[in-house]
């Protein structure tokens, strides 16, 4: 457990074409924070795997369902998404080199190196818009954590994610009967409405109870069609 009087202490820091990230140690906790924004620690890891968890529920028992992780971070959603033999192939989409490097060969290999030698795993470095935009793929789920959520983005660009244009791009990969599931550090009832308004269905939320202060959340939906 990390004492309050604990500082945090500089592990790596590297400035890349979305601005800096740093991974840093805070007693016994490693953190990411991408300009200056926190995302994510080792602390616990529950909201990601019900993100996980709740994408697969919503398929209603698929065979071997492919899904696209959006979003590496400290590892959580790909390590418990690899501990599950009933995922097929699983992609990561991760637009930061350095968090990829930590997870290969540095602090975070510890977390990820089972699943980043499963064979069903692929990691993807682009940025996730744009894999979104181009990519010939398509998946069963789409699980993303590559915010705080839809109404508080690491950098601007990440807004079109969740507009319109973004969410036909999700629609677009998502097979028949698909489920995207979005993590969210607080409810957004703005990104439900633009979900229905994109033609997805069953919307709806799941919450995560946390210590203090608002729950996290996920936003649940299948695709149109």
């Amino acid at each position: 457990m990390t004492a309050p009087y604990d500082t945090p202490v500089v592990i790596d820091r590297r400035e890349g074409p979305y601005g800096e990230v740093v991974l840093r140690r805070h007693g016994a906790l490693l953190q990411i924070i991408a300009n200056g924004c926190f995302l994510m620690d080792t602390s616990d890891g529950r909201s990601e795997r019900l993100l996980v968890d709740a994408a697969y529920d919503a398929l209603d028992g698929r065979p071997e369902p492919d899904l696209l992780i959006g979003g590496l971070g400290v590892g959580f959603s790909l390590a418990h998404a690899a501990a599950d033999r009933r995922w097929g192939r699983i992609s990561v989409v991760e637009r930061e080199r350095a968090i990829v490097d930590w997870h290969r060969d540095g602090p975070l290999a510890g977390l990820s190196a089972r699943a980043f030698a499963d064979p069903r795993t692929e990691i993807v470095e682009a940025d996730l818009s744009t894999h979104l935009r181009e990519t010939s793929a398509t998946y069963d789920a789409l699980c993303l954590d590559i915010d705080n959520g839809p109404d508080w983005t690491v950098t601007e660009d990440n807004d079109s994610l969740y507009g319109p244009a973004g969410l036909a791009d999700c629609a677009r990969v998502l097979r028949p009967g698909g489920v995207l599931a979005v993590w969210s550090a607080r409810p957004s009832p703005e990104f439900e409405g633009s979900l229905r308004n994109a033609g997805f269905r069953r919307v709806r939320t799941e919450e995560i109870p946390v210590a203090r202060g608002v729950p996290d959340v996920v936003h649940l939906a299948t695709g149109p069609g």
